[in-house]
């Protein structure tokens, strides 16, 4: 537990990861069977739901989908690697092999690296040299996608664009982890595809444009405002007060700061932890506090939040 901690902070922790919940962890259990068994009971019954109910559940499934692989890889609800990884290596949401999630979100936690680009694998901002070499095109884009709206409309495909790019030098130079990871993604990713054309009504294009590519674009609005570059690195991770229905498709990260602090800390103890020492996680962050999704709509739909330039790199 972090060193900045008091005696009465760490025994509130202590308190929870003690409990019951959190040593047996079923809500991430019940969780997982629930999300599962929602994906194939909706296929399954598209014909009866149709195109448009199948996609309006569908959606947000796999947001939450996503939220959860983000759990399995800091270690819930088990502390076995490879079991979590064979928990969470379903390809539901289609464009991530989990391993390269899990590797490169871990680096990410790295927070004396937070948005330094280069560094920060899920960084958004530029250098200043890669600022200068950008077309105005590309500088409107970066713009464009420091708004909530245009986060939303194109933060998926410039982000599949950069893994894209990325992943292909890898595999171009001959990778053989990425081969064989990218290779077993392909294959599930078929089967699951297959599984789709023959049990459901729902074509295979539709899955992948119109409920994966959207999932994506909600799950680009929980990261759109979650670090801030800042000269102290615990004052780069937001404190987001959302309201229930983003707090439970997101699994609780708009506490983001209480998670990257105790990244073992399961999401249904986020908001505990949180609470019973609010002032002094306000205080720890510098203020980096914002009251819901709502407000960065109101404030930032069609303004940019900051630039797309890093002020110190």
């Amino acid at each position: 537990m972090p060193n900045y901690f008091d005696a009465s902070h760490r025994a509130q922790i202590e308190t929870l990861r003690q409990r019951f919940t959190a040593r047996s962890e079923w809500p991430t259990w019940l969780l997982l069977i629930g999300v599962y068994g929602t994906w194939f009971a909706v296929l399954c019954n598209s014909a009866w739901l149709g195109v448009a109910g199948s996609t309006l559940l569908l959606i947000p499934l796999l947001v939450l989908w996503l939220s959860l692989q983000h759990e399995l890889l800091h270690g819930h609800p088990t502390r076995w690697v490879r079991l979590n990884k064979l928990l969470g290596y379903a390809p539901f949401a289609v464009w991530y092999p989990y391993t390269l999630y899990r590797d490169s979100h871990l680096r990410h936690h790295c927070d004396e690296d937070l948005t330094v680009p280069g560094l920060d694998p899920e960084s958004r901002y530029l250098t200043h040299g890669d600022w200068q070499a950008s077309s105005l095109f590309e500088r409107g884009v970066h713009w464009l996608n420091k708004t909530v709206l245009g986060r939303f409309l194109i933060g998926a495909p410039l982000a599949l664009l950069a893994l894209a790019k990325e992943q292909g030098q890898r595999l171009m130079a001959g990778d053989r982890q990425v081969w064989r990871m990218w290779l077993t993604h392909g294959f599930l990713t078929a089967l699951m595809l297959t599984f789709i054309a023959r049990f459901s009504v729902l074509p295979v294009w539709h899955y992948l444009l119109l409920i994966s590519v959207p999932a994506l674009s909600i799950a680009m609005i929980r990261s759109y405002h979650e670090h801030r570059p800042h000269a102290q690195p615990q004052q780069r991770t937001v404190l987001n007060e959302a309201a229930w229905p983003w707090r439970w498709l997101f699994l609780n990260l708009n506490f983001h700061l209480v998670h990257h602090d105790l990244p073992g800390l399961a999401w249904y103890d986020l908001p505990k932890a949180y609470y019973a020492q609010r002032e002094r996680w306000l205080a720890r962050s510098g203020g980096f506090v914002v009251h819901g999704y709502g407000q960065l709509w109101r404030q930032n739909g069609l303004r940019p939040i900051d630039s797309p330039r890093h002020p110190f790199h």
